[in-house]
């Protein structure tokens, strides 16, 4: 069997390329400075050695001039010279390579022909006139040192070895008679040209390492600067402005990547689409910073629950998460935990409104609901739609049928119209089953029999039914409502009438539905009807209405304490409420064991909270 490689780390990013650029420029650079190293030790050692000939020159000459103007006569310019005369002569020279640390000189003719030598016997030795010699003979002093072998160029026997040679002319009346060539030791100039040579070396290489380590350190900060904004770059086109989370494309391109190594080794992979409830109306109703505060507590909270995954903004209120096959079965819980960490938030529109925040989310598996990227994603978008479709806040796993409640299966007669109105919105089905059950609660309070009690928990059920006609930005809006939205609302009673009232036996129940919205002083709708006109069912309805009302998380504001609520509930007795019914009501709230209950408060009263939550 062989063995799995390792797979890149749940998440990882792609690394940019090297900016090998800046290593390429630093490389030229230091060719660069071995060039100019170089050229500088040349440049300076033939300035330095043209200085050190042109100061040679200038004694030499000094002393030659000397010897010519006090001891050289015109005649002794001539091949002709007897030998007495040149032995004079030479011997003025030997006292002149004496005294200069000369190595040889010579008296030629303009045809090379030796005239005077600080030895004698070479008088009248000719010597083949060089390019420097015939440029001599242009009236300017030639300088030159010659490396080893300068004998070729003296008629003197010298060792060969590195030498100064000088031509230097001899003129009357502007025209050269003669040049007199000087041979001196070069060693002397040639070890200072050394020294001045490596201090050059040494101080350009010593000025080129500083510099080179210098640079070292600007490239090497550049190159990772460069580094870090190539990522950057790279990381911004794959990430969401508003989020930082990874953008649609590069999400669905990290959920191909890992179906495709769970397909090599036969894993599964867990997605799950989450849907941020109602952003499209809260946008409209308070603006995009509102909505973008909302989609980074749903951003936060999911990276606390889901921190293992990969997370990535699917759409503009859609959340994707992949998570590996060690974590598959745990999605559900990660998500049911997400969704009760949001009802204990809310989002702060302003110094008055509190919003609830609430998501809808789909789980698939890979390869149970989709072998490739598109099948699952495509399954992830229906089952979100059946989540969505009762009001959201909810969880659905792909391929699981929702368990229907117990009052969906109880009622025969009105089964489809409790089905509807959880098909519509899922906030109005539950509200629905709290107000039957604090109805009941009511109804038993004030003492009415088994048979109201039944007809009063279907009104419960029903009284809201009429919402099924309701448009969903109206009633499912994170705002106040205007005017003409209130009066829309006002006609889900009317509506919901119409749909129960050919129902056998229904009348008390129409009478809930229609009435539950009058005021115990008139003022409410839709016939405003006062005090006792307003059916028995209705006032029971209207009470235990108000109580979800203010209990329970709404679109647009979050529920209120209990005790807060049932504050409300007593300022509003006898005003919108009948306050026999309301005194009963809260008093059996406060202290009867069997208030409808889920926790307890203040030592042995019992309060129910709907939805699960803990005042």
């Amino acid at each position: 069997m062989p063995l799995r490689q390792k797979s890149p780390a749940f998440g990882s990013l792609p690394h940019p390329p090297r900016p090998v650029l800046l290593l390429i420029v630093y490389g030229l650079f230091l060719v660069v400075v071995g060039v100019t190293a170089t050229a500088q030790t040349i440049l300076v050692s033939a300035n330095f050695a043209n200085a050190a000939l042109t100061q040679v020159v200038g004694s030499d000459a000094g002393s030659v001039r000397a010897f010519v103007n006090i001891n050289l006569l015109e005649s002794d310019l001539s091949p002709n010279v007897d030998a007495d005369r040149r032995t004079t002569l030479a011997n003025g020279l030997q006292a002149l390579i004496r005294n200069g640390n000369l190595s040889h000189i010579e008296i030629r003719l303009p045809d090379g022909t030796i005239a005077i030598s600080e030895d004698p016997s070479l008088g009248g030795t000719r010597i083949e006139p060089s390019a420097d010699f015939e440029r001599a003979l242009t009236g300017i002093p030639v300088p030159n040192i010659v490396r080893d072998g300068a004998a070729t160029e003296a008629a003197a026997s010298l060792e060969p070895q590195d030498v100064i040679r000088e031509y230097l002319p001899v003129s009357t009346d502007g025209t050269v008679r003669a040049v007199i060539g000087v041979w001196r030791d070069a060693a002397p100039v040639l070890q200072a040209l050394d020294g001045i040579r490596q201090q050059v070396v040494l101080v350009t290489i010593s000025g080129a390492l500083v510099a080179a380590v210098f640079l070292f350190f600007v490239f090497r900060a550049a190159q990772g600067r460069i580094r870090r904004q190539t990522t950057a770059l790279i990381e911004a086109t794959r990430r969401d402005a508003v989020t930082g989370l990874l953008n649609h494309g590069a999400i669905v391109t990290e959920l191909a990547d890992r179906i495709e190594v769970a397909r090599k080794f036969g894993e599964q992979i867990g997605i799950a689409l989450i849907d941020v409830d109602g952003f499209r109306l809260l946008n409209d109703t308070y603006g995009h910073d509102a909505g973008d505060t909302a989609l980074l507590q749903v951003r936060d909270r999911l990276r606390a629950e889901l921190a293992n995954g990969i997370i990535g903004r699917y759409g503009p209120d859609e959340y994707l998460v992949v998570a590996d096959s060690v974590r598959v079965t745990s999605l559900e819980s990660a998500l049911e935990r997400l969704r009760q960490a949001l009802a204990q938030e809310s989002l702060d529109v302003d110094a008055s409104e509190r919003l609830p925040i609430t998501v809808s989310a789909a789980v698939c598996v890979y390869p149970t609901e989709g072998e490739s990227v598109s099948a699952l994603l495509a399954t992830a978008v229906q089952t979100l739609t059946e989540a969505k479709a009762s009001g959201g806040d909810a969880i659905r796993v792909a391929g699981r049928q929702p368990v229907a409640s117990a009052d969906a299966r109880t009622f025969d007669v009105f089964q489809g119209l409790v089905l509807a109105v959880d098909a519509k919105d899922r906030y109005t089905k539950r509200h629905s089953e709290d107000v039957a059950r604090y109805a009941m609660f009511l109804a038993k309070r004030v003492g009415l029999d088994q048979d109201t009690l039944r007809t009063i928990r279907v009104a419960g059920l029903l009284h809201d039914v009429g919402k099924i006609g309701i448009p969903d930005s109206v009633l499912r809006k994170p705002g106040k409502l205007t005017d003409d939205e209130y009066d829309i609302v006002k006609q889900h009673v009317a509506l919901g009438d119409m749909i129960v009232r050919d129902l056998p036996n229904i009348d008390e129940i129409r009478a809930g539905v229609r009435h539950h919205h009058e005021r115990w002083d008139g003022r409410g709708y839709l016939h405003a009807l006062r005090g006792q006109d307003i059916p028995l069912i209705a006032r029971i309805l209207a009470v235990a209405d108000a109580f979800s009302a203010m209990t329970t998380t709404r679109p647009y504001r979050r529920a209120l304490m209990i005790e807060e609520a049932l504050k409300r509930l007593e300022d509003a007795a006898g005003s919108q409420l009948d306050e026999q019914l309301v005194a009963a009501f809260t008093e059996g709230i406060r202290t009867q064991l069997d208030a409808p209950s889920s926790g307890t408060e203040g030592g042995n009263t019992r309060i129910w909270l709907p939805s699960g939550q803990v005042a």
